[in-house]
This record gives structure tokens, sequence and C-alpha cells, in this order.
């Protein structure tokens, strides 16, 4: 039994595949996931687990480039936000219309649906390198 880390198996395969500048998404319970890309559904019930608890456990993870919101998320859900900044600390953060983020979402490796139950609380991570 993995005793540390993301114990996850489809996630912790994802990152452990991932090269430089390849996606992931962590995804509000209603984010659209086309057929084509890998669903990692964690969503149990209304909130649980929740967007920021995914993305902080990813973030122990995963070296991250860059990481892409819709620019919704600053209207329509700025408490997420703020506390999603924290946790990417100086991870440079790119805004993108709504739209454009769910067309860039057929491009990851995969989709990570989690229980949140607030708008726009969906974050595109780009893979880094550690050297």
């Amino acid at each position: 039994m993995k005793k540390i880390g993301i114990l996850n198996y489809d996630i912790s395969s994802v990152i452990a595949s991932m090269g430089h500048g390849d996606l992931i998404v962590i995804a509000d319970a209603g984010l659209s996931i086309p057929s084509s890309t890998k669903r990692i559904d964690l969503a149990l019930e209304k909130n649980l687990p929740t967007f920021l608890d995914t993305v902080r456990v990813i973030l122990k993870e995963l070296q991250v480039e860059e990481a892409l919101i819709a620019s919704e998320m600053r209207e329509k859900n700025p408490e997420v936000r703020e506390k999603l900044l924290a946790l990417l600390g100086d991870v440079p953060i790119r805004e993108i219309p709504h739209e454009e983020f769910k067309k860039m979402t057929q491009n990851a490796k995969a989709v990570v649906r989690t229980g949140e139950f607030t708008p726009y609380a969906n974050v595109i991570l780009k893979g880094g390198v550690v050297f």
C-alpha cells in the first residue's frame, strides 16, 4: 500500500506521466468534459471533495509552470479565486474566457472532477520541470 502522496491511482498515474507543457484540469462538478478526455471523477456529494482541497493535494506532487483560469471567476467566484491564487503562490496565472478554457480541456491529459458546487471553480495546470 502506498503510504504517502496521492493515493488515487488515476491521479497519481496521470501526474507521473506528465511532461513539460502537459495539461491537467481540476474542475467543479459542472464543467463539461469532452468525451475524448480522460475523466477522473472524485465527486461524492455537494462540495465533497472541494475544488481547493483537490488543488492543494495535486500541487504537492506536480511541478506547475503556469495556471489558467476563466476570467469570469474574478466576478462570479472571487472568494475561491483568492484562495486559489494563494495556493498557487508564485505560479504565473493566465486568465482566459470560459469558452476558451473549455476548448483547452480537450488537450488535457485528464480532467479531475470534484464535488465543488460553486461557479467557475476550475483550473488548468501546465506541467513544468524541476530542473
